[in-house]
């Protein structure tokens, strides 16, 4: 067993690290202590940091000078990560990579392919969203070994347990890439965890035993997770069990690529508004500082409630840069207009999200929600696990809300989110405080990983969504059509992890010699569907068509191209948290793991 569990936060916008002794002597969890990172802040300055910004900056051959980006345990980087990679590459947009979580999250793109930056000119040389999230595991990596382990091999991160957050929303897909970009960081002995429930693990552990007074058996509890790309829900009830409470993971959201960045994006067009020649009047760097230049407004209107402006300044272009600065300001009306009325606007509980492509959203080539509007998202989520759950109702009715995500940090956000629950149950809806919201998932997945060890209080909930592969029916070949399919359940929703299982049903046969394409589905709201079953029709908001999944047989002795191999289908869910699917043969012994094909979208 390793000394430490360690948490960490694979964030959008910030990365974050939690560790506590897991020998600690003492019935009770130890104490959870994060990690201040050490990181480059400014030339030939390193500092200590709560948080690792998740930026990743590619500098020219000849851009600073020899030595000013070392680190306490290299010399001679190529490239730079944390504060000084976001400060800097906002005046260099092309060298900049940001969001790197929500492009591994991306079924349209080869997320294994070097396409980040993107949209950098061709002399910068990218690199793939694994290895820009494996960069920022790395530094992490690195700044562990240097402040924790020194010179004690064993004491390494290569040699602890560590807990790994994701979106609850994250796929079966973006979940194995992320435990890819984990080992390929060195990082052996990785489990995910979902960040809403690590954020709610957090709660947990800074209650103490009073978290039983906080909550009462049939209390449903709402985590509202809005970080820097993703909004994520998710639904956990207070039971009995025994005479004891007991906690269960009982849904989540749909993927939701919408959160802060999208929010800065928005007041940057607000302000840009102001400007003489308006967005257009900006070139690709101004309108990535200008960005950068609101969140800072935003952040500092959001401390201080009784400030009514905040300044914002962009560097002007060419040989007027200093005197050509473009300045404006941020108002508080307008970033009430923009986030309290855009983002978070009171609507009724039976609203739905707005459909369609917004211009402005999809700049960065990222395919974000269509619809701003965070409360309509957080209706048809409710609205949609009523009936799920068999509530009886249209929608269901939290108890109390646990909000996490920076985004979270404006007490008027949180207030907007409150009053629009509170009108939907026709009564308040507390909130359930949160000390720390950079922090939270970090701590929480830290105490998860001691409540793995016996010392704490699980959330039970297996997988978050139930598997499907699709069967093709024969129905006759119509040009430009693809063939009807027929969904196979091959995971049902609450699968725990470590288990395993046959598929039933019928023998499929796989061609041999060439690849063999699965298409893949899942669904947050089938909870009873059980592995066997086969789905002749469904409807898109039951069943969502993810990334394809494809394997190539090798022949066998004697065979043909083009012969097929009679199989079953076996599923396993790891311990690390990710799905395994296998093709077994019903002739011998021989299988094959479906490997995932990410190059095409769900169409594919």
């Amino acid at each position: 067993m390793s000394r430490f569990v360690v948490g960490i936060d694979l964030g959008t916008t910030n990365c974050a690290l939690a560790f506590a002794e897991a020998g600690a002597e003492g019935d009770g969890p130890p104490p959870i202590k994060p990690l201040a990172v050490p990181q480059v802040v400014g030339l030939n300055d390193v500092g200590d940091r709560p948080v690792l910004p998740s930026f990743l900056y590619l500098p020219s051959s000849k851009e600073f000078s020899a030595g000013s980006l070392d680190l306490p345990w290299t010399k001679g980087a190529e490239r730079v990560v944390g504060s000084f990679a976001r400060d800097h590459g906002a005046k260099v947009p092309g060298r900049l990579i940001g969001s790197a979580k929500s492009w591994l999250s991306h079924v349209g793109v080869d997320r294994k392919s070097p396409i980040l930056p993107w949209g950098a000119p061709d002399e910068v040389a990218r690199i793939s969203p694994v290895q820009a999230s494996s960069a920022y595991l790395a530094h992490l990596r690195d700044a562990w070994n240097h402040a924790v382990a020194g010179k004690s091999a064993a004491d390494r991160l290569e040699r602890q347990d560590v807990l790994l957050t994701v979106p609850a929303s994250f796929d079966a897909v973006a979940r194995d890439l992320t435990v890819e970009a984990a080992r390929a960081a060195g990082l052996e002995n990785v489990t995910l965890l979902e960040e809403p429930q690590a954020a709610f693990y957090a709660w947990i552990a800074a209650q103490g035993d009073r978290w039983r007074k906080r909550v009462k058996v049939g209390d449903l509890l709402l985590v509202c997770d809005v970080g820097g790309g993703t909004t994520d829900f998710t639904l956990i009830a207070v039971t009995d069990q025994g005479g004891d409470l007991s906690l269960t993971r009982l849904a989540v959201g749909e993927h939701i690529l919408l959160g802060g960045d999208n929010m800065d994006l928005a007041l940057a067009h607000a302000v840009a508004a102001t400007l003489p020649n308006g967005m257009d009047g900006l070139d690709s760097a101004q309108r990535v500082a200008l960005g950068h230049a609101c969140r800072t407004a935003k952040e500092a209107l959001f401390a201080d409630p009784g400030k009514m402006s905040s300044p914002v300044a962009v560097l002007g272009r060419g040989s007027r840069v200093i005197g050509g600065s473009l300045k404006a300001e941020l108002t508080r009306e307008t970033l009430n207009a923009v986030l309290l009325d855009g983002f978070f606007p009171p609507c009724a509980p039976g609203d739905q999200p707005a459909r369609g492509k917004r211009v402005g959203l999809t700049e960065i080539g990222l395919p974000y929600a269509a619809d701003p509007a965070i409360t309509r998202h957080l209706a048809r989520f409710l609205g949609r696990q009523a009936g799920s759950l068999h509530t009886g109702g249209s929608f269901v009715t939290p108890s109390a809300v646990l909000f996490n995500g920076g985004v979270f940090k404006a007490v008027e956000l949180r207030n907007r989110v409150g009053e629009v629950l509170s009108s939907w149950a026709g009564k308040p809806v507390p909130s359930l405080e949160t000390a720390d919201l950079d922090l939270s998932v970090a701590l929480g997945a830290a105490y998860y990983g001691l409540v793995r060890q016996g010392k704490g209080i699980r959330i039970r909930g297996g997988v978050p969504r139930a598997y499907y592969v699709g069967v093709e029916t024969s129905a006759p070949a119509v040009p430009g059509v693809k063939p009807p399919i027929k969904a196979l359940c091959v995971v049902k929703m609450g699968m725990e992890e470590g288990t395993e299982s046959d598929v039933p049903g019928p023998e499929f046969g796989l061609v041999v010699g060439e690849p063999a394409e699965f298409r893949f589905l899942g669904s947050t709201t089938r909870r009873d569907d059980a592995p066997g079953l086969i789905l002749d029709r469904w409807s898109p908001d039951d069943l969502q068509e993810l990334a394809p999944l494809e394997t190539a047989l090798v022949l066998e002795d004697g065979a043909d191209e083009g012969d097929t191999v009679p199989v079953r289908l076996h599923a396993h869910v790891t311990e690390v948290g990710t799905l395994d699917l296998w093709c077994q043969s019903t002739r011998d012994d021989r299988r094959w793991k479906l490997q995932y094909n990410v190059r095409e979208g769900a169409e594919g």
